[in-house]
């Protein structure tokens, strides 16, 4: 019975693990859309204002899938994020989210440039504000509901302090999290500011 019990177990264990790289690999297929803007790799795309997904937390990039097929991100002036909400749409399903999520958090991050004219030097002493938060060296901290920030190049980092700081995003009544960030950006003084903390924060990647 001990090594029924033993077998049943380990069969168990097995079906989870295969579970998991079932949800993987779906993830991956249904990815072949989103590499169209977003990178083979998920590297990202400056010239198409698709930010890199490669090595981010699974349960964020849950969030903000769900918040744009709520319509809850990219609408109004957020032109760039106006554009991920059909594309959200093509993942009908929490699964194909969640799938979609555990592949990318499954990637290695990708190389990590700050060319967008930041102090990063500068930028440290900003960020020890945002540390409190999203961890020293930009990890991250899902207790705190704080997105891992070191996978992100600059130039997608500025554009969204700028919407948060003017009301872009952040501002709808369901986004609880997100209107955390508002008061957080409005601290930085001007546009100079917000380029040299993201350089900081793309440096924590390399």
């Amino acid at each position: 019975m001990k090594r029924i019990a033993g077998l049943a177990a380990l069969a168990l264990l097995a079906g989870v693990s295969t579970s998991s790289a079932q949800d993987a690999a779906a993830g991956k297929t249904s990815y072949v859309v989103c590499s169209a803007c977003h990178g083979v790799d998920a590297e990202g795309n400056q010239a198409l204002n698709a930010p890199a997904l490669a090595g981010q937390e699974a349960w964020y990039l849950e969030r903000q899938l769900a918040n744009f097929k709520a319509g809850i991100r990219g609408t109004g002036g957020d032109v760039f994020g106006v554009q991920m909400a059909p594309m959200a749409a093509t993942l009908p399903t929490e699964a194909d989210v969640k799938n979609v999520a555990a592949y990318l958090s499954s990637l290695s991050p990708a190389a990590i440039t700050h060319d967008g004219g930041g102090d990063a030097a500068a930028g440290q002493a900003l960020y020890a504000t945002c540390a409190a938060c999203h961890g020293a060296v930009g990890e991250g901290n899902p207790a705190l509901n704080a997105p891992k920030l070191s996978v992100q190049q600059d130039w997608y980092v500025v554009r969204q302090l700028e919407n948060f700081k003017s009301g872009l995003r952040g501002a709808h009544a369901e986004d609880a999290f997100g209107a955390q960030m508002r008061p957080m950006a409005m601290m930085l003084a001007d546009a100079q500011a917000q380029k040299n903390v993201a350089a900081y924060i793309a440096s924590l990647g390399n």
